[in-house]
């Protein structure tokens, strides 16, 4: 993802004020997207994404008020693989626990649409949105409305015949999830202040860190949409391998990257324990140098500092099996760091930092 394209010039003095009202605009969206991220995380860790069997996206707002209408929804939900193979246990009120974070998780991103459209035709109308900022803002709308399709199209996947969602879709549902969020805080920072003075070499290593980051999310996507993490609960080991025995388990091997539990866990410690190793190396050549800005070294630091505190959580997380608040937390924390990459690269970009 190069969070810098499309291109729009620096404002103008004039346009100063205009701007700043744009970037708190779109600030207030990324908290937005930053908290459907974490909501998207509990929905998941409770398993309660097949609860809402049936999709409607204008007349969904309101949830069950009567007897009838929640036994209406619980037989949608009855006739699915997930209650026929693992939760034919379930009465109404257990169904009522699972469907509130779904219904959570709908109404939320239906707010972000909201919080996005209704100021943008305000601001758009009062003339207080330069021209130069419509291809960013008309990115920013067909991603969230691809994000909405792709929702959709992810929990289709459980409603067949297993009642699991394919975790294939559920990474591209949060590697857009991330995407979305980039853009936008890439276009606040430009709106709101100039880069810094850029640094040619460090800016590749951010760029590098940025993309570590993104694939460790793809990666724990994986491990998440196949309850990788409920297995191998030991750290630095694997019950005693640095391999795990069935690394290999399938055939072709290829299959084994995306499908196999083991591979999976696997591959997101060694993708993680890199991209840590890779911030903190960036933070060496950040504190060696003697030109940086001090509101570069304040950016590295705080990915160095958010990076500690991800590992943490993540190993945290592993042991303890996978609690759901521990999870979120995991969650919410891969979108802090990914937040504070996105503000290192900004920095060391120089001039076109601003476009």
């Amino acid at each position: 993802m190069n969070p810098s394209s499309p291109s729009y010039s620096p404002a103008l003095p004039e346009h100063a004020a205009a701007d700043r009202s744009v970037a708190y605009w779109l600030a207030g969206v990324a908290v937005m997207v930053f908290l459907m991220i974490v909501i998207g995380g509990i929905t998941r860790l409770t398993e309660s994404g097949l609860s809402m069997a049936e999709w409607r996206p204008f007349i969904g707002w309101i949830p069950p008020l009567s007897e009838a209408e929640w036994y209406r929804v619980f037989s949608l939900y009855q006739d699915t693989p997930e209650f026929q193979k693992v939760n034919s246990w379930m009465t109404i009120e257990d169904f009522k626990q699972i469907f509130f974070w779904e219904y959570l998780h709908r109404v939320w991103g239906r707010l972000i649409g909201i919080a996005f459209a209704a100021p943008f035709l305000i601001l758009a109308v009062f003339g207080k949105i330069r021209r130069a900022l419509y291809p960013r803002l008309g990115l920013l709308f067909l991603l969230g409305a691809l994000q909405g399709a792709i929702g959709w199209w992810m929990v289709k996947s459980g409603l067949v015949d297993n009642p699991a969602v394919s975790q294939y879709r559920l990474a591209i549902h949060l590697g857009v999830a991330f995407a979305i969020l980039g853009v936008l805080l890439w276009t606040v920072l430009g709106l709101l202040r100039l880069p810094g003075e850029g640094d040619r070499h460090l800016r590749r290593h951010a760029v590098a860190v940025l993309h570590l980051i993104a694939l460790t999310v793809i990666a724990g996507a994986f491990v998440a949409g196949l309850d990788a993490g409920l297995i191998y609960n030991t750290f630095p080991l694997m019950n005693g391998h640095v391999v795990p025995p069935d690394y290999a388990f399938a055939e072709p091997f290829w299959i084994n990257i995306f499908e196999n539990p083991a591979t999976v866990q696997f591959n997101h410690r060694v993708i993680a324990i890199l991209t840590f190793a890779a911030i903190v190396w960036l933070l060496v050549r950040a504190m060696r140098s003697e030109d940086l800005a001090p509101r570069t070294r304040l950016a590295v630091h705080a990915l160095a500092g958010m990076g500690a505190i991800q590992v943490a959580l993540g190993i945290s997380t592993l042991l303890a099996q996978v609690p759901v608040w521990l999870g979120a937390a995991h969650q919410g924390g891969a979108a802090l760091t990914f937040a504070a990459a996105v503000w290192v690269l900004f920095e060391l970009s120089g001039p076109r930092g601003a476009r």
